[in-house]
């Protein structure tokens, strides 16, 4: 009776195996093909837009104003590409909700992948990115196969990655490994302020009562002034900023400020486009600024930064820290990770991706509801334990606020 259930159990894992190897095998060629022409068509409209005319972000107004009669979004093109495609062939299929949730997991890991060139990276996001505190350990064997099969796809389409190693990390003393935990915390208050700003922007948008495209012009319309005023190097997606401060280029001291304004008032206005190369382009240049007043190689804090950007704001520091590796190479991992933690816990209980579902409460002394949205946490849910340190702190911050307020009276 035992070695029937043995072999009832393995054969039954067996074809789970199989089986999810292949479905996510198929997600991963259709994806990988699929993001390869989409990215494509974007760099050659990039090449030919930019070739025309140095003023082509006059268009600007209008480009939004057709963003919003098509999409408006604040989701990575490539994850919603792999995302609707997994879930066509979901659908094709005739999958239950539990299957097709899977597949379009995989989907979300095989976009991130053939973007990005990281497969293992993109796996974890994949299994990471939906619930804050929580891994989809069932979906993992197909998000990676999805993931790996994406990005061969990709590359052999001709799809050409950015891959970095590091090569002047200092040696590991006492003084630097609290310089890079410094600096995570400031990376985290990078990410607290970027989460903000897209808030405060939405806001504002939402105060004018107009039908949605022509936002897209009023937003098309600042954003034309501001890169009169300070240039265009915010606009777009700003690669050449992204490696020249990998490179250890100095960085204006400024930039990292005015792209996040930048990225705020796009998404803001009607604008579509993925979040993770903002987010690059705002941890790599605050990380050149931080390694610039400590004194180090701008490279080795940009490298930090990028990641640890992306592990705040997203709330992933697992796919964050393993996109160090894959990125830079293993020298820089053990800084890189201790940094998307500290950075993922600064950031607090936010998210760029509203959609985000907390199942976890970053510190125990905070109480707050689980399993809602990100979109729908507001601050007065979010409370002190009673007796913590928390709550000592909170009754002395509304204290002074008490004083403070008694004085002004006064």
């Amino acid at each position: 009776m035992k070695k029937k259930q043995l072999f009832l159990e393995q054969s039954v894992l067996f074809i789970s195996v199989a089986k999810w190897f292949l479905l996510a095998s198929g997600v991963g060629v259709i994806v990988g093909a699929s993001t390869s022409f989409f990215l494509s068509i974007l760099n050659r409209s990039i090449e030919y837009t930019t070739s025309q005319t140095d003023y082509y972000f006059l268009l600007l107004p209008f480009a939004l104003f057709f963003s919003a009669l098509i999409i408006v979004g604040k989701e990575g093109p490539a994850a919603q590409i792999g995302a609707g495609l997994s879930y066509l062939f979901s659908r094709l299929l005739g999958f239950n909700s539990k299957d097709r949730k899977k597949l379009v997991i995989c989907g979300i890991s095989a976009g991130f992948a053939s973007v990005f060139g990281t497969p293992i990276a993109g796996a974890i996001f994949g299994v990471e990115v939906l619930f804050i505190g929580s891994i989809f350990y069932d979906v993992m064997f197909p998000s990676f196969v999805a993931g790996i099969i994406s990005y061969q796809v990709s590359s052999a389409l001709g799809v050409e990655y950015f891959y970095q190693p590091l090569q002047l990390i200092p040696a590991f003393s006492e003084g630097f490994f609290i310089e890079v935990i410094i600096g995570a915390v400031f990376f985290g208050l990078c990410s607290f302020a970027l989460i903000e700003a897209l808030k405060f922007a939405e806001s504002q948008s939402k105060k004018l009562n107009m039908w949605e495209p022509y936002k897209g012009l009023v937003g098309g319309a600042i954003l034309i002034a501001l890169a009169f005023i300070f240039s265009t190097r915010y606009l777009g997606l700003g690669l050449e900023t992204i490696h020249s401060a990998l490179h250890g280029d100095t960085m204006r001291s400024y930039d990292f400020i005015l792209k996040i304004i930048f990225t705020a008032i796009t998404l803001a206005f009607c604008g579509s486009g993925g979040m993770v190369t903002p987010i690059f382009f705002i941890g790599a240049t605050a990380g050149s600024l931080f390694g610039s007043i400590m004194g180090y190689d701008p490279s080795i804090f940009a490298a930090i930064g990028m990641v640890s950007l992306l592990a705040g704001a997203a709330n992933t520091p697992l796919s964050a820290s393993i996109m160090a590796m894959e990125f830079f190479g293993p020298q820089v991992a053990p800084y890189a990770a201790v940094s998307c933690i500290v950075s993922y816990l600064i950031t607090g209980h936010r998210s760029v991706y509203p959609s985000q579902i907390l199942s976890i409460t970053k510190s125990p002394s905070i109480l707050i509801e689980k399993g809602v949205e990100m979109d729908d946490l507001k601050p007065g849910k979010i409370r002190p334990r009673p007796r913590s340190i928390t709550d000592l702190l909170y009754r002395g911050v509304n204290k002074i606020e008490e004083i403070y307020n008694l004085l002004r009276k006064k």
